[in-house]
């Protein structure tokens, strides 16, 4: 039989997005919908002193305006308000839960009214009053105030000392601006009020269970009386990783009107929500004539708000990349007046890769060794923090078969070397790092007596190929074909699953399919060996296989039975088991996905645009199990990372604390003309470490190293190195960021 499982398979999906079939949070239609509008906060921070909803209230089709003073009981615990994702400690953001003003676009008032038109209008007609408070948005202004986190990583060495000793140091910061999610879909719930206290709830997120766990707390419901679904999601990348407030909100609509009540975030609100926070990030390399690190030295500074500490691993990868006996890694926060950030594609990684590989960068410039050089000579086998080898790394074969396919051996060294026309041409590359993580999870595998497989799950697709990727492990498993498969996802009342993040759910719902799938293969076997004479007796669990509609020998497929046969002489129309992913932790290897990443920028010489017009990306992840939709998580990866090195940046107006270009005309994201050719390699990676099947995820690694490519090409291009993201045509005109190379004792040079 054919295996699925590594095929370029189409999203079995597909079909219902294409045409419409497919509903999202905000498109559930019910009788008697209720429609809800938001009233943002115009000030940063301060206190509502009154709002006046006099003139909104008298719009025909206004039901009620819900604010901090008339809205349903919500809890008073922070714990209440805490999810699966928060941070550990600090004091979660409350909607509609008090006078208090801690952020600018914050919900304080929810307009409820027949249409979305009507509630919208109104919404202009809520006039608030405000005792305004000085506040902090600003994260140059607060660095010196900034306080290192909880969990320092463990130092190595003497890292001072050897850069001190170092023939050559590199000292140079990079600045990361606020990025914020853009997904197709924005937030959105339906949240429906059947009559007897029950709630149903359609919102955009990456995990239901988080969610009902999260309405549940607040609002002191019982799980059963709370049913959370997100069957399809238009793109989320970490937003709604956490619940946002746009289902708080139409919770309380459903629970004050008793009806059914639907939020949908505009644009705009979106921007009062999640964002990779802004960081700067400050390296100091110390290496020998030859290339070896003597020292690394790596300190984040990134904002985050007044009421939760939310960090993310900026500063250790160079551990998991790079030779060197001596490293300090240092976090620090700066608490701001601002929403708490939140994760975006690559937490941590997107951000301090991005910095370790330029810097890598400058040292090779500094060195006179070609950049895949200098990263070979510093290979590291180990986790040099933990010293523990990897279940697998074949790094080294990414960057041969990525520099192959880019010929890279083709590239000039010195920078404004390579033209095309009035074009300067420029050739750069990075390596990308992500973690291998596996989570707990369960699924339900339903075999009916006419064939029909149902596998269900609680886990979300959030565009990925969860639906997919489940159909083929369960299609291997049991031996049928893909089409023969229903999946049901994005149920809280399925079985257990974690948010879906981290690249960890393709591996960890295979691996439960597989064990729900043993325990069908087990009980359909003890039901074939009590057939009259059947060919299957004697054999033991593993002597047997599925496939093609039957239970057979291994190897011998003459002695099989046909499961409807099976089924029907044991009078059972049904078989039902749930299973969970069961890992055994593996806890003397590193595990880890990478990436070689390289890039061709071309500059126009006397205008400074820039094109990036070739990338490639060579991927170590482990067994790929649908190289169609894995091809499509790295392109995206890699448009992304085009995004970040080129396009997107919050800009804030500090004199009044807002986002000023909360849109998506004036944030800027890549479209069709800015992205060119994109290939994508998997390398083959066996892994029977990792886990049986030797699964890695691939959602994370595509953006790991690409901005920092990019940046490095626009520097062999122009011969000008940009420090600070994104890289414009002021930039290039007019660098920004500081860096210092030395040479023993004394300055040889100021880039």
């Amino acid at each position: 039989m054919t295996s699925s499982i590594g095929t370029a398979t189409s999203r079995v999906d597909g079909r219902a997005k294409v045409t419409g079939r497919a509903k999202y949070a905000g498109e559930f239609n019910v009788p008697g919908l209720a429609y809800g509008a938001v009233v943002m906060s115009t000030i940063t921070k301060g206190r509502i002193a009154r709002i006046d909803t006099t003139q909104a209230l008298k719009v025909e089709g206004v039901i009620d305006i819900l604010t901090h003073d008339n809205r349903p009981p919500m809890a008073s615990d922070d714990k209440d308000y805490s999810d699966d994702v928060a941070p550990e400690g600090g004091s979660p953001f409350r909607p509609l839960y008090d006078d208090r003003i801690r952020f600018n676009r914050q919900p304080i008032a929810l307009v409820l009214a027949e249409d979305w038109e009507t509630a919208r209008f109104a919404a202009t007609l809520v006039q608030v009053h405000y005792e305004v408070e000085g506040f902090a948005t600003d994260l140059h202004a607060e660095l010196e105030r900034a306080r290192a986190v909880d969990k320092p990583v463990k130092p190595r060495g003497d890292a001072s000392k050897a850069l001190a000793r170092a023939a050559l140091r590199l000292s140079a910061d990079y600045l990361i601006p606020a990025e914020y999610h853009n997904p197709m879909e924005p937030f959105a719930a339906t949240v429906i009020w059947d009559g007897d206290g029950k709630l149903t709830i359609h919102d955009k997120t990456q995990g239901v269970q988080n969610v009902q766990r999260y309405v549940c707390g607040i609002f002191h419901l019982k799980p059963d009386d709370v049913r959370v679904t997100s069957p399809f999601v238009g793109g989320a990348f970490g937003s709604g990783l956490r619940p946002q407030y746009e289902v708080v909100l139409a919770t309380l609509g459903a629970l004050k009107l008793k009806r059914p009540v639907r939020v949908v975030l505009t644009r705009e609100e979106m921007y009062g929500l999640s964002y990779r926070p802004m960081t700067l990030e400050r390296l100091a390399l110390g290496a020998s004539a030859e290339g070896a690190l003597d020292a690394v030295m790596h300190e984040a500074i990134a904002m985050t708000s007044r009421n939760e500490d939310f960090s993310r691993n900026d500063t250790a990868w160079a551990e998991l990349l790079y030779k060197s006996s001596n490293a300090r890694y240092v976090h620090k926060l700066a608490a701001l007046d601002v929403v708490t950030p939140a994760d975006m594609r690559a937490p941590g990684a997107a951000t301090g890769v991005y910095a370790l590989e330029c810097a890598m960068d400058e040292l090779a410039v500094a060195l006179k060794l070609d950049p895949l050089e200098l990263r070979l000579r510093c290979y590291s086998e180990r986790d040099q923090g933990s010293g523990q080898p990897y279940s697998s790394k074949q790094l080294r074969e990414c960057y041969r078969q990525g520099a192959e396919a880019f010929g890279w051996a083709k590239r000039n060294a010195a920078p404004r070397s390579m033209r095309d026309g009035s074009e300067l041409v420029g050739w750069g590359m990075a390596t990308g790092v992500w973690e291998a993580l596996q989570m707990p999870f369960a699924t339900r595998i339903l075999l009916t007596a006419n064939g029909h497989v149902e596998v269900s799950c609680a886990a979300t697709d959030i565009g990925t190929g969860t639906y997919t990727v489940m159909a083929q492990v369960a299609a291997d498993m049991l031996g049928a074909p893909v089409d023969s498969i229903t999946v049901k996802l994005g149920d809280s009342s399925l079985p257990q699953a974690q948010v879906e993040g981290g690249s960890w759910t393709a591996a960890s719902v295979a691996h439960a399919i597989a064990n729900a799938a043993d325990d069908l293969r087990k009980e359909l076997l003890a039901l074939a060996q009590t057939m009259p004479n059947s060919p299957l007796q004697g054999l033991k669990l593993d002597d047997v296989v599925l496939a093609d509609g039957a239970i057979a020998a291994k190897g011998d497929t003459r002695r099989s039975i046909g499961l409807a046969d099976v089924m029907r002489q044991a009078g059972v129309e049904r078989i039902e088991k749930e299973r969970g992913s069961d890992f055994k932790e593996d806890d003397k290897h590193a595990h880890n996905t990478h990436s070689a990443v390289l890039a061709e920028v071309k500059v126009d010489e006397e205008l400074g645009v820039i094109r990036v017009t070739r990338v490639v990306n060579a991927v170590a992840a482990g067994r790929i199990i649908n190289t169609k939709t894995a091809t499509s998580q790295i392109m995206g990866g890699v448009v992304w990372g085009i995004g970040m090195a080129l396009h997107e940046e919050a800009l804030v107006d500090h004199a009044f604390g807002r986002v000023m270009n909360a849109n998506i005309a004036e944030y800027h994201v890549p479209v069709n003309a800015d992205i060119h050719e994109v290939k994508v390699i998997f390398v083959e990676e066996p892994d029977s470490v990792i886990n049986p099947l030797g699964i890695k995820g691939v959602g994370e690694i595509g953006i790991v190293g690409v901005a920092a490519a990019v940046a490095n090409a626009v520097y062999h291009a122009t011969g000008t190195r940009v420090r600070d993201l994104p890289i414009t045509l002021d930039k290039l005109a007019r660098p920004t960021g500081s860096g210092d190379l030395e040479l023993g004792q004394s300055r040889a040079a100021k880039q």
